[in-house]
C-alpha cells in the first residue's frame, strides 16, 4: 500500500494477509455413542411403548365397530373406522349427565380444597405453635390409609346428615381427602417465599390476609396451579367412593359410569373404550397446557435459599 505525505514523501506499507489454517481450526465435538447410552436410549423407548400401547389400544377399540372388536386375526388398526360406540354412549345411555357431575365435582371441590389447603399451609408455614409436628405427620398418614377402612363410619354419617346420593355431600368427602396432600405440598412452597415480602406489604398497611392475598398469592401462582390440577384429577378418576355414595344416575359421576359398562355376563368394550377415551381428554389437555406450572409448583419447594 503506497500512501503520498502532505511534504511529497512517498511510504510503502506492506500488510501481511493471514489465512487461517483449515486443518488446525477448532472442530466441533461430536457426540460418541457409547453401550451405555444405547442401553438407555432402548430401555427409555421400550418404556415408552409399554406406556402408550394401552392408551393406544383403547383408543383403536373405541373406533372399532361392535362386531369386529373380537375379530380374529387382531387388527392393530381398524380397517373399516366408525363412531358407532361414541354414538351409542351418549343415545343409550346418560354419559353427557355423568360427564358434567364429574366437572362439577371435580372444580368445586379441587378449589375449595386448594383455598383450604391455602390457608392451612400459609399457617403452618409462618406460626410455630404446639404440636405443629404432630400435625404435619398427620397429614402424611392420611395418605397411607387406605378409603374403605374408613367407609362403614363415613357412609353412616353421610346418611345421618343426608347427603348420601347427593353432589354436594361427595364434594365434601373429596375436599376433606384432598386437604392434606395440596397442604404439605403448598406449605413447601411458602418455605421458600421470603417474609420481607408480606413484612412490607404489611408496613404499606395491609393486614396479613391482605398481604397474603394481593402479594403471596401472585408469587405462588405456579404451586396453586400445580394443587388445584392434582385435586381435580383426583376427584375426576376417584371411583370407589363414587360408587358407593351415589347411587341414581341424576348424580353418577364417570368413573362409576364405566363400571357400570360391566355386567354380569358381558363386557361392552366398544362403549367402555369410548367413554374411557372422554374421562382421559381433560385431563390429558389440563397437564399438556399447564405443565410449565406444575414442574414449578413441585419444585419450588425443594431447595430453601
Amino acid at each position: 500500500m503506497t500512501v503520498t505525505t502532505p511534504t511529497g514523501t512517498t511510504i510503502t506499507e506492506t500488510r501481511r494477509i493471514t489465512v487461517p489454517d483449515a486443518a488446525k481450526a477448532p472442530r466441533s465435538t461430536q457426540r460418541r455413542i457409547t453401550v451405555g447410552g444405547v442401553v438407555r436410549v432402548v430401555g427409555l423407548a421400550l418404556w415408552l411403548l409399554i406406556t402408550l400401547f394401552p392408551l393406544y389400544w383403547i383408543a383403536l377399540t373405541s373406533f372399532k365397530s361392535p362386531g369386529t372388536i373380537n375379530r380374529f386375526p387382531i387388527e392393530y388398526w381398524p380397517s373399516e373406522p366408525s363412531f358407532d360406540n361414541y354414538v351409542s354412549l351418549f343415545q343409550q345411555s346418560s354419559f353427557g349427565v355423568f360427564l358434567a357431575n364429574s366437572a362439577i365435582v371435580a372444580v368445586v371441590a379441587g378449589a375449595v380444597a386448594t383455598l383450604i389447603a391455602l390457608l392451612s399451609a400459609y399457617v403452618i408455614a409462618r406460626f410455630e405453635f404446639r404440636g405443629k409436628g404432630t400435625v404435619l405427620v398427620a397429614f402424611l398418614l392420611t395418605q397411607m390409609i387406605p378409603a374403605f377402612i374408613a367407609l362403614g363410619p363415613l357412609y353412616s354419617m353421610m346418611t345421618d346428615l343426608g347427603l348420601v346420593d347427593s353432589k354436594p355431600g361427595l364434594i365434601l368427602v373429596y375436599i376433606a381427602i384432598c386437604i392434606p396432600f395440596s397442604t404439605v405440598m403448598l406449605r413447601g412452597f411458602f418455605e421458600n417465599v421470603p417474609d420481607a415480602l408480606e413484612e412490607a406489604a404489611m408496613i404499606d398497611g395491609c393486614s396479613r390476609l391482605g398481604a397474603l392475598f394481593r402479594v403471596l398469592v401472585p408469587v405462588m401462582t405456579p404451586g396453586i396451579i400445580a394443587a388445584f390440577i392434582f385435586n381435580f384429577v383426583n376427584c375426576w378418576n376417584e371411583l370407589f367412593l363414587s360408587v358407593v355414595l351415589m347411587n341414581s344416575d341424576e348424580n353418577r359421576t364417570v368413573p362409576s359410569a364405566l363400571n357400570g359398562f360391566i355386567s354380569t355376563f358381558n363386557i361392552d368394550w366398544g362403549s367402555m373404550s369410548a367413554a374411557a377415551v372422554l374421562t382421559i381428554l381433560p385431563t390429558m389437555a389440563m397437564f399438556a397446557l399447564a405443565s410449565r406450572w406444575i414442574v414449578q409448583g413441585l419444585t419450588a419447594g425443594a431447595v430453601k435459599e
